[in-house]
């Protein structure tokens, strides 16, 4: 039995021929063989091809009419049926299990709690005024009813089992409390019907209409009843309506789910368009920028490089250079923004080292003409990326603004270092050493610093130090607060 798994008909073979050495020896082994030869049908047929299954089938059917057969007496047509459907049960069950219907994700469990109690109400109320006349304890037989009926309420998901437990329910109260035949036909005609409406197999859904005949012939045909090709008629027609009423609504099921399957597919693909319009709107805008600011700051910086060659040294060619390599930076600037804007997915070079960026601005402002002090603690770099990656940018845009307001020759200290449960950004200036020529400014600097600050649930305060100068004080969390997006 360990290589039944691998090897399902081979075992059965051996099974098979085992049981008849057994039965020949006369041990009682032998009831053990037809067990497992029975099991190991089950596995075949759930795990090898029909033509080895019905070998195997077969030679087990041979096997156990040698084993049941008495020596010297003549095999009786009681002996014949259970030697066939022995064998045959397992078999047909393991093929069942590999080809069953198909998951049920419907989650509404109205159907299954109505067909629950609609079993109950049929099988209760039609047989209780009988559950005393039969050889079995009332108990037993009023606990079967209540389980009969309640299997119902999971046939749309087990449609197999379900079908299978009725029909043996029916041939048990055939046997035990013929009384309760019709209500437990009622019951395996119910069955059929979910399991042709939930298996999609035309051959499945034959072999239930043959065992439907089947277990109807057992309860209306008795010893006294004359069969005639009418009462035949009836009775497969009586099996065939719920099959035929069940196959109808699996059509119409499947249909429905085909259309809702086709709905969510056309909804995707709104949605994909809607989002490629919106990119495409973005490209257009962002190229719309991209070529009319690189034609300005184009313009300035070869206005700029020109100039250059007329004041070869002195603070006027300093200034020149400064004009010329910002000019270029804010190209490539333009540049990563377009890239962001064709794929706003992806984010930008310019914040691939934040750390790195904090220093090219101390450096740039500091060539511009402020006195920049950088106090930038190495263990900034543990904190996650979109706080140091806003640090950077609040620290560009800081920087930027002292020296718009403030002027050159301003002494500006930057601050950067991890704090409690986030990352901490200070922005300090003193007085100005002299008047100011104010440069053009667009007044969003600081409303655009308190936006990237709120959505990222950090807090921002600016204004007076109290000694003539200016304080940006910034904390940046450690995690996003829930819902935003960076």
């Amino acid at each position: 039995m360990g290589l039944v798994r691998r090897w399902p008909v081979p075992v059965t073979l051996y099974l098979a021929a085992f049981l008849v050495v057994t039965d020949q020896i006369g041990s009682f082994t032998s009831n053990t063989a037809q067990i497992l030869v029975c099991v190991a049908l089950g596995v075949a047929g759930f795990r090898s091809t029909v033509r080895a299954t019905v070998l195997a089938v077969v030679a087990t059917i041979v096997a156990t009419t040698l084993n049941v057969a008495d020596p010297g007496a003549a095999p009786t047509g009681n002996m014949w049926v259970y030697s066939v459907l022995l064998p045959v049960f397992p078999a047909v069950l393991g093929a069942y299990l590999r080809s069953s219907a198909e998951r049920l994700d419907e989650r509404d469990v109205t159907p299954d709690a109505l067909l629950a109690a609609g079993g109950v109400a049929i099988t209760v109320l039609s047989t209780w005024t009988t559950w005393h006349s039969g050889s079995l304890p009332v108990w037993v037989v009023g606990l079967l009813a209540v389980v009969g009926g309640l299997s119902l309420g999971i046939a749309r998901r087990l449609p197999g089992l379900v079908f299978l437990l009725q029909g043996v329910l029916l041939v048990c109260a055939d046997i035990y409390l013929n009384d309760a035949v019709n209500t437990c036909v009622i019951l395996t005609l119910i069955a059929i019907g979910v399991f042709a409406m939930r298996v999609q197999s035309w051959p499945w859904t034959v072999a239930a209409y043959l065992t439907g005949c089947l277990l109807s012939a057992i309860a209306v045909v008795g010893d006294d009843t004359e069969i005639t090709a009418f009462r035949v008629g009836v009775l497969m027609s009586l099996v065939a309506t719920p099959i035929a009423i069940g196959r109808y609504l699996g059509v119409r099921r499947a249909a429905v789910a085909a259309e809702r399957l086709r709905a969510e597919e056309a909804a995707r693909a709104a949605v994909a368009q809607v989002r490629a319009d919106q990119l495409a709107e973005r490209e257009r805008i962002a190229r719309d920028v991209h070529d009319i600011v690189a034609h300005h700051v184009g313009a300035m910086v070869l206005r700029a490089g020109a100039a250059r060659y007329t004041a070869p040294d002195g603070p006027v060619a300093d200034a020149l250079d400064d004009i010329r390599e910002t000019g270029h930076q804010v190209l490539q600037d333009l540049r990563d923004l377009l890239d962001l804007l064709r794929d706003p997915d992806r984010q930008p070079d310019l914040l691939a080292n934040p750390a790195d960026v904090v220093r090219e601005s101390a450096e740039r402002m500091a060539s511009a003409g402020l006195v920049v002090d950088l106090d930038l603690d190495p263990a900034a770099d543990q904190a996650p990326l979109i706080a140091r990656a806003s640090a950077a940018r609040i620290v560009q845009e800081g920087l930027t603004n002292v020296l718009k307001h403030a002027g050159p020759g301003t002494r500006v200290r930057v601050f950067v270092a991890p704090s409690q449960e986030g990352l901490q950004v200070e922005i300090r200036n003193g007085r100005p050493p002299t008047t100011v020529e104010r440069l053009p400014s667009s007044g969003r600097g600081l409303a655009g610093m308190r936006e990237r600050v709120r959505a990222l649930g950090g807090t921002l305060s600016a204004g007076p130090d109290g000694e003539g100068g200016w304080l940006l004080a910034v904390h940046l969390p450690s995690r996003l607060p829930s819902g935003s997006a960076a």
